[in-house]
């Protein structure tokens, strides 16, 4: 475990957790992972208003708590790196802004240019 923020791990290429994250988060989005989502929740409804044993209700109940938490920390996860995202565009605005302030040179330009086409890659 690296206590690292997820878009610096690996350096800039992606590891197989930020690649696992980013087709989770396409699959969690998707209308079938809603469709899903509401059968888990019309089970849960049922087994609650119907007399079957405890055991199934407690398994439904368990279904629903492990989802929410693997959505909550694939949530996270993908907002950290949008989080990193951003702030690496907004370093990249800055240093144009100053560099046209200051008259250097086109080094900061290129930057820009990096950091805007960067969310292909984060």
């Amino acid at each position: 475990m690296t206590l690292q923020h997820p878009a610096e791990r690996g350096g800039e290429r992606r590891g197989r957790f930020e690649r696992m994250a980013e087709t989770a988060s396409n699959v969690t989005s998707s209308p079938a992972f809603y469709g899903f989502c509401m059968l888990l929740v019309v089970a849960f409804i049922v087994v609650h208003l119907t007399p079957v044993p405890v055991v199934w209700m407690i398994f439904v109940g368990d279904m629903m708590a492990a989802v929410s938490l693997l959505l909550l920390a694939l949530l996270k996860n993908t907002e950290r790196r949008a989080e990193h995202a951003l702030q690496r565009k907004l370093d990249a605005i800055a240093a144009v802004l100053l560099e046209q302030n200051e008259g250097g040179s086109q080094k900061a330009h290129e930057n820009l240019r990096t950091a805007i086409r960067m969310e292909r890659d984060v």
